[in-house]
């Protein structure tokens, strides 16, 4: 079939279609032969459109076609004979079975396609929320719902997750991070090529030059996503109908805004990725799919210009680190959040006896920034699982075929007496204890608390703290792991509610350490054995936070909260500064109590001086009137 072609628009990269006519633009020098291959998807027609030269503007390419229903065709770049993927197609054609054996036939083909934009949005809003109230899951859509037969039907897909929304919800998240869920090549396809007649003999005995060997397909698979991938397509694996995936994923979007709940995308780019694509494809989805921030993960990444771009200022942005000084404007909404591992270590290292320097901690419990934020996670997809934290000495990654090289040597584990899962009374107890005091510590820290999906029922990866390649039951989650899910469930709901209601422990702005407004108390203050007393040698192992509650946002007064942290393996005694006369102190929880952590009741202090706290826990104590 013929098309008229006329020179394109050269501001719109990829495809737009108006009306009959859709127009192309690509990266492609003007000395460079260039065509545009079209397929028809009923009959697999093929049509050449050849892009004349001067259809050239810097080193973009731009041809609009008339009389074309791009809905109707799939498409590539042919550029000086290769085929090549346009890196701003909406949609990719050739994946829409995970990991299917079919792609490695010699006539698999992945080219190009349109996604239709139109999508019904009413109503839908941003849910913003504020930093201070914050509480990240993250999650891997595959690995999340795969081994859940309550999804059976829509195992592995956006559909799962959306049908787990009240159950996020309930725990008390406000946040879901989804690791990558645009088009990446999960399989390992070597590349198709052909080698000259003249190297394609009977090889004999004698012959001291070989045949060249083609490279040959691997059983390994690219489970995470990271990698190269193809920043403007939803993954169509991902959705029960890949046809539909942009839909679909819209669809989630739509109903997590409609629970109050924020998305966070997180993508990786390669260091060969233009730059201005980068911020392209944050922009794409931001104003296509309404997504609400972007965990980004590279290197060499425009990340000044991410910081600038007027339409991602009140988008989140998670990174490794940021120049405070290139912050624009008024930076009015705080869109922008430290995310490494600078809380895991610390925090890891005092809850296994791992030579942890209790300042070190402290500084991490109550980080946060004027203009940065921060987001805290004690483990996460890259390492140990947070149950495995506590059942490991040593990484088991055997099964990823690399002799057990690979992932992180130093994990600062404690596997407490038995490598793996132990039936022994003593030794699951305290892999309990740790547990709890892993959560507690995390979600009474200052900054964002962030919990890798799974973590919340004691999830295993059977030691392995690298699961990359694991699509199995290593890298899905176990939804029947732990006969104590419901208890561990229980206990999370209690913390993230307790973290709600008592806002003073999570301020928006960092703790100046003084009374500045002349409430009796500084808005944070330390206590060991004498109150307002507390050294940090570094074989101090307890110590206490006190909150003032009169310090609490919105020109509120609230409890003050006193906080015991005992990483000690004896009791250990923490003095209580003196309250004003109209309050008196209560424990309200403590994670040495193995079945109710938070208690029913609020137990009154009988001494009301000093607390004793049991070994290797946290407690919590209120000041209330």
């Amino acid at each position: 079939m013929n098309y008229t072609a006329v020179e394109g628009n050269y501001n719109i990269m990829g495809v737009a279609q108006d009306k009959d006519c859709v127009t192309f633009t690509f990266e492609c020098e003007k000395e460079d032969d260039c065509n545009i291959i079209l397929v028809d998807k009923n009959t697999g027609e093929t049509t050449t459109v050849w892009v004349p030269n001067d259809f050239c503007l810097g080193s973009l390419r731009s041809v609009s076609v008339k009389e074309i229903d791009i809905s109707k065709l799939w498409y590539f770049y042919e550029i000086n004979g290769k085929k090549v993927i346009d890196p701003y197609a909406s949609a990719i054609h050739g994946r829409e079975k995970w990991n299917d054996a079919d792609r490695y036939r010699d006539s698999y083909e992945v080219m190009c396609g349109y996604s239709d934009r139109e999508y019904d949005w009413r109503p839908d809003r941003a849910p913003e929320i504020l930093r201070q109230d914050m509480a990240i899951y993250k999650l891997h859509v595959r690995g999340f719902s795969k081994d859940n037969k309550a999804a059976k039907k829509s195992a592995g897909t956006f559909g799962a997750i959306k049908s787990k929304i009240p159950y996020i919800k309930e725990l008390g998240f406000t946040t879901v991070e989804l690791m990558p869920i645009y088009e990446f090549e999960e399989m390992d396809i070597p590349p198709q090529s052909s080698v000259p007649d003249y190297v394609k003999w009977k090889v004999e005995k004698e012959d001291v030059i070989r045949p060249l060997e083609m490279p040959k397909a691997t059983d390994k698979i690219n489970f995470w996503g990271y990698g190269e991938g193809n920043y403007f397509a939803v993954k169509a694996s991902y959705a029960q109908d890949p046809t539909e995936a942009s839909r679909e994923f819209k669809d989630l979007v739509k109903t997590l805004h409609r629970n109050d709940l924020e998305c966070i995308m997180e993508i990786f780019f390669t260091e060969k990725i233009n730059h201005n694509l980068i911020i392209d494809a944050l922009r794409y989805w931001v104003r296509e799919y309404h997504v609400d921030g972007f965990h980004l993960l590279g290197e060499n990444l425009p990340i000044t210009a991410v910081m600038q771009d007027v339409m991602l200022t009140r988008t989140k942005i998670l990174y490794t680190g940021f120049n405070e000084d290139n912050i624009r404007g008024k930076n009015t909404y705080k869109n922008l959040f430290v995310c490494k591992e600078e809380y895991q270590y610390p925090a890891r290292k005092l809850l296994n006896h791992m030579n942890g320097v209790m300042k070190d901690f402290l500084d991490q419990q109550r980080k946060q920034g004027e203009k940065l934020g921060y987001i805290n996670f004690i483990s996460s997809n890259n390492g140990f699982t947070l149950a495995d934290l506590f059942m490991y000495n040593d990484r088991h990654n055997e099964a990823n075929g690399e002799d057990n090289m690979d992932g992180q040597l130093w994990n600062f584990s404690n596997n407490y007496g038995y490598e793996g899962p132990c039936r022994k009374k003593y030794i699951s107890e305290i892999r309990k204890l740790k547990w709890r005091n892993a959560m507690m510590m995390l979600f009474l820290a200052q900054a964002v608390p962030a919990i890798w999906s799974g973590d919340e029922i004691g999830n295993s990866q059977e030691g392995n703290n690298n699961a990359y390649c694991q699509d199995n039951s290593i890298g899905w989650i176990n939804w029947k792991n732990d006969k104590n899910a419901k208890e561990k469930i229980e206990f999370i709901k209690a913390l993230s509610n307790f973290r709600k209601e008592h806002a003073v422990i999570a301020q928006a702005t960092p703790y100046k350490f003084n009374d500045y407004m002349s409430y009796g108390a500084p808005d944070l203050s330390y206590h060991g054995e004498h109150a307002w007393i507390s050294d940090y040698e570094m074989n101090r192992l307890t110590v206490g936070l006190m909150y003032c509650g009169d310090y609490a946002p919105y020109g509120t007064s609230e409890d003050y909260v006193y906080i015991g942290y005992n990483f000690f393996s004896g009791r250990n005694m923490l003095a209580l500064p003196e309250l004003p006369k109209d309050r008196k102190w209560y424990k309200v929880a403590d994670t040495s109590v193995a079945k109710e952590p938070f208690f029913k009741e609020e137990l009154l202090l009988e001494d009301q001086h000093f607390v004793q706290m049991e070994p290797q826990s946290i407690s919590i104590m209120l000041g209330k009137r």
